[in-house]
């Protein structure tokens, strides 16, 4: 077992990682990437051991967990590719110019540079892919910043092999000590994100958890940036042009996708609009007796989801279609239906996040504005739509209405399953996340850990390299 960090541990490991600070950011991009390709490398190599601890303590099966660590090689090495390829210094440049409508200007040489050690906390339900090697830490990595990450209490003895290996991967390929390390033990978090020479923290998880961490960032003598990735119920809104003519692909797709994991994703799909009259609801509740009970990730999810149960029987107006349970081979899926009135009567109740193989099903009136539906909800990581086409009653006002609350808008399709992407967005508007503006996953979360700078006139033997000799932008 692995010991609680002390205090003392959290600042040394702290101080190991401002020394090594210092040459991280002044290594080239090549170099950077180098260490992300040791590290993808190394897992891979290992994967026979990591494999069957993650298993053991997070009730994961094999094929899912070996895909996991498979997705987190993959964003290892898409991160060393763009800093061997893309644009991920951000420089602009603006020579000086004699003549403008409000006379001479400057020469100006802008670009991104590294914040300094970031605090990185692993995620329950991704022991690999947002755990010590994950996104977070790729990411933090890749710009140049060292990472002590707070191992998840869910998964310590996985937490501290991965460590080992990623350690050893970054001494062979020449990184500096301190580059990255781990802690232990909820005090221990608190106390990293409070030390003054943490320059950022990256958070997936609750949004209690997450809103708490939150606050202390905010609340230090200087704050600092922090990105919680929190919670998030992912309405979906089914036309009724769609209803009617695709009922039983939806209903299957639908159970697909919340029992899937166990309903331990965070973009799992808890609330779903259907007209008044869909079969849709009698579908699903048949897809859902035949699901099969599932192992959640640890004791404590199991009790919670077990104990949300009663909160949604007792909401007045909704029926339960098929009553989850946890038995002795894991919990079974709960599906609940209630009109929409009782919805915008008891929305803290049944826009509550439920972790685990949970979904409610709304029924809306012919009336209803589909864009209105939306109404209700806070920030999202998702929304879905499911149509017939663009023509679909009220789909276009629909579509136009979930970018407000919405990272990512899903067309007939559903939510779970990120894809690692220099396109996708992987968070949004609180509480999905507590910085709309950047992503978790894909290339472009290294700019959570980066910040701008500008040069003014400066000798061109005295800028960084990447602003030297530059041609401007048109």
């Amino acid at each position: 077992m692995t010991a609680t960090s002390t205090i003392e541990d959290v600042t040394a490991k702290v101080d190991a990682a401002v020394g090594a600070f210092d040459r991280l950011r002044r290594m080239s991009p090549a170099e950077r990437a180098a260490l992300l390709d040791a590290i993808a490398y190394a897992l891979e190599a290992n994967a026979t051991t990591l494999v069957p601890l993650a298993q053991r303590e997070s009730h994961l099966s094999p094929p899912r967990l070996t895909g996991e660590l498979g997705r987190t090689t993959y964003q290892l090495r898409s991160f060393a590719q763009h800093l061997r390829t893309g644009d991920f210094a951000g420089v602009v440049i603006d020579h000086a110019k004699a003549d403008t409508p409000l006379g001479p200007t400057p020469d100006l040489r802008r670009h991104l540079i590294p914040l300094g050690p970031v605090a990185v906390y692993s995620a329950s339900n991704f022991p690999f892919a947002f755990s010590v090697a994950g996104g977070d830490t790729a990411s933090a990595l890749a710009a140049g910043c060292p990472v002590v990450v707070k191992a998840h209490s869910g998964h310590p003895e996985l937490s501290a092999a991965t460590t080992a290996i990623v350690q050893g991967a970054l001494a062979s390929a020449g990184a500096p000590d301190g580059t990255l390390d781990v802690v232990y033990g909820q005090n221990a978090g608190v106390s990293l994100l409070q030390n003054p020479r943490v320059s950022a923290g990256a958070f997936t998880g609750s949004t209690a958890g997450g809103r708490a961490l939150f606050d202390v960032a905010a609340a230090r003598p200087r704050p600092i940036p922090f990105y919680g990735e929190l919670g998030s119920v992912n309405p979906v809104i089914v036309s009724r042009e769609a209803s009617g003519c695709r009922a039983e692909e939806i209903a299957t797709g639908l159970v697909d996708s919340f029992t899937l994991g166990g309903g331990q994703f965070c973009t799992k799909p808890g609330v779903v609009f259907v007209p008044e009259g869909s079969a849709i609801p009698e579908l699903a509740r048949k897809a859902v007796r035949n699901a099969p009970a599932q192992q959640l990730l640890n004791d404590r999810i199991t009790a919670a989801y077990t104990a949300a149960e009663p909160h949604f029987h007792a909401v007045p107006g909704v029926d339960t279609l098929v009553r989850g349970a946890a038995t002795e081979e894991g919990v079974t899926p709960s599906l609940f239906r209630t009109p929409l009135a009782s919805l915008l009567a008891h929305s803290d109740t049944l826009l509550e996040e439920r972790f685990g193989p949970s979904a409610v099903l709304i029924e809306y009136p012919s009336d209803a504005n589909l864009a209105s539906l939306l109404d209700p909800f806070d920030g999202s990581l998702t929304v879905t739509i499911h149509a017939l086409g663009a023509d679909d009653a009220g789909v276009a006002d629909a579509l136009d209405r979930a970018t407000l609350i919405a990272g990512r808008v899903v067309w007939n399709g559903w939510p779970t399953g990120v894809a690692v992407s220099p396109a996708m967005t992987h968070g949004g508007p609180y509480p999905s996340s507590t910085n709309a503006l950047h992503t978790s996953v894909g290339v472009t979360a290294i700019r959570r850990f980066q910040r701008p700078v500008t040069f003014q006139n400066a000798p061109d033997a005295l800028l960084p390299e990447p602003l030297r000799d530059a041609k401007p932008l048109v």
